[in-house]
Order: structure tokens, then C-alpha cells, then sequence
């Protein structure tokens, strides 16, 4: 950890990956706002990532002072567990094409965003940096987890075999303007969004997956990328870093708090023959509010803020996005 800024000048490159992307596009706004003028993307139409060839002549024209690492598959408890091996073998080419070419550019800062689904299911909660590879993952999405968890340790390799100044950060839930709204692919509260706005239309009660009782955090991608630029000008250190609230709330809150924002009035069923996953997942972190940071939105905002980008991308009616 350090007190004195790791960042370039303003006007050095930053290679976003991932940049159209959830996390990406938030990073992208994030360090626009505080100034840097040289941002570099790449849509994946244009360049790979899952292509070693591709990642290497992108990287070795840009010549980035520090890339951002926000490319990934992700999904659901539904595509984790019915894709494995997309998961698992798609975010491991994306990593490791990446690392290896930042590497041959002689990128002297890289920032890895992981996810909270690193640690072991029953974890000690709040869960520590330190309870990595201490227990077994959860079963629906232990393929991305592992590569994830592949991610942490190829920046680590990175930093002890050739010195360079690389961080991974392991943020927890995300969600904002620009999520997936797919129901066949996305996360919970995109998810329960979509649901509670088309019953909201059509009168008919909303069916949620689980018991509504396991226990999640919520962070904001504005959040999420605040806290990025801030890690990359304040932490070096091998050991991954947690990024989050702190606080959590119960599935069933979550589902409250969306359909109260949404104005949905009508009934909830509880799917109990579907998995809840994780029994709770709430992040430690105490080491990145060591360091200065702290989030800023609050959930019910946040998600209020999501439901009225979400209403902007369809036609209000159907819900489709």
C-alpha cells in the first residue's frame, strides 16, 4: 500500500478492456471524469481478447502506461451452471492473452477486477481477502470462480517473476445503467427489474427463485469504478483487495426495495425448488476503506437510477431492452 499516487499523467494511455461492458463503462466514465484524456477501447468485434495474437498487436500499438482488466463472460446462476465450460475456458483466454501481451508492451500497471465468487461458499462472514482457496466454491459457479481465481494468481506470478506493479480487486454484486436485463443470462437484481416492471403491465404475480432468504451486497458500477481509479493511485500489494458496501440485505429486502421503486403491487411466489446458492456473501472491507475510499450510492437509489435506464432502452411497455 502506498499514500502517494501510482497514477500516470493525464495524458498517458489507459487501456480499458472490457470497455462497453457493465464495469468497463463505468471505469471509462470514472477516469474521464478525473481527468485522463488518452482512454483506449476496443470493442470485441475489433479486437479478441480470446485470441493471443489479437491481444498482443492491440496492446503492442497502444502501448498503455496502465490497463484495466473489466473483460469477462459473466451471467446468472442459470448460464454459470448450464455453461460451464464457456465460463471456465473463455475468461481463462481472456486473462491469460491479456496479462501475457500487457506483459510483452511492458505495462508497468494492470488492475484484475475478479468477483466475490472467488471465496469458498461457507466462508467466514464478513469474508477477508485472507479466505481464499481456505474452502470448497459454490457449486453453479465454481468454472468462473476458478478462473477468476486463476486471474489473482497470474497477477501475483507476474509480480514476483518479472516486478511489475500489477493489483487484482474482487468486487462484490454489481449492478447499474447498462446491465443485462436478458432473463436467461443475467444476475438477480437486473433480473428481478425485468420481472417486477413486465408483471407490473401485465397484472401477473412475480415467481423469484430460492427462498428469498440468503443474505447479498450490492455495490453500484459508479461505485465500483471510483473505487478502481482509487486503487490504481493507492494500492500495490500482491494480496487481492475487496471492494463493496459492507452491508448486505436478504433477497426477499432486495425484491421489496425493486418492487417498491417499480410501483409493482401484486404478488411474490418464492420458487423453492430452485437453488438460492451462496447462504451469504458479504465482503470485508476494511483494507480498501483503509486506504480513503468510500461508496457514495445508496441501494434503493441505485436501483432507481438502473429502472429509469432500463425504461429508456425499451419502449416502457413490453420491457424489452
Amino acid at each position: 500500500m502506498t499514500s502517494e499516487t501510482l497514477l500516470p499523467s493525464q495524458d498517458a494511455p489507459i487501456y480499458v478492456a472490457g470497455h462497453h461492458g457493465l464495469v468497463g463503462s463505468a471505469v471509462w466514465r470514472a477516469l474521464a471524469a478525473a481527468g485522463f484524456t488518452n482512454l483506449v477501447g476496443f470493442r470485441s468485434s475489433e479486437v479478441d481478447l480470446t485470441d493471443r495474437d489479437a491481444a498482443a498487436d492491440a496492446l503492442a500499438t497502444v502501448r498503455p502506461a496502465v490497463v484495466v482488466d473489466a473483460a469477462a463472460r459473466v451471467g446468472g446462476i442459470l448460464a454459470n451452471s448450464t455453461q460451464p465450460v464457456d465460463f471456465l475456458e473463455d475468461n481463462l483466454r481472456i486473462q491469460t492473452n491479456l496479462f501475457a501481451a500487457a506483459h510483452n508492451a511492458e505495462v508497468p500497471r494492470l488492475l484484475f477486477l475478479g468477483s466475490s465468487c472467488i471465496y469458498p461458499k461457507f466462508a467466514d462472514q464478513p469474508i477477508r481477502e485472507s479466505s481464499l482457496l481456505t474452502g470448497p466454491l459454490e457449486p453453479t459457479n465454481q468454472a468462473y470462480a476458478i478462473a477468476k481465481i486463476a486471474g489473482i494468481i497470474g497477477v501475483q506470478a507476474y509480480r514476483e517473476q518479472y516486478g511489475r506493479a500489477w493489483i487484482s480487486a474482487m468486487p462484490t454484486n454489481l449492478y447499474g445503467p447498462g446491465d443485462n436485463f436478458d432473463l436467461r443470462t443475467s444476475h438477480v437484481l437486473p433480473a428481478m427489474i425485468r420481472k417486477f416492471h413486465e408483471a407490473k403491465l401485465s397484472g401477473d404475480p412475480v415467481t423469484l427463485w430460492g427462498t428469498g432468504t440468503p443474505r447479498r451486497e450490492f455495490l453500484h458500477t459508479d461505485d465500483v469504478a471510483s473505487a478502481v481509479v482509487h486503487l490504481l493511485g493507492h494500492y500495490d500489494d500482491p494480496e487481492t483487495i475487496n471492494i463493496g458496501t459492507g452491508t448486505d440485505v436478504t433477497i426477499a429486502e432486495l425484491a421489496a426495495t425493486i418492487a417498491d421503486v417499480v410501483g409493482y403491487e401484486g404478488e411474490v411466489r418464492w420458487d423453492t425448488g430452485k437453488p438460492d446458492g451462496t447462504p451469504r456473501k458479504l465482503l470485508d472491507v476494511s483494507r480498501l476503506l483503509a486506504l480513503g475510499w468510500r461508496p457514495q450510492v445508496s441501494l434503493r437509489d441505485g436501483i432507481a437510477s438502473t429502472y429509469r435506464w432500463y425504461l429508456e432502452q425499451g419502449d416502457g411497455r413490453t420491457g424489452e431492452t
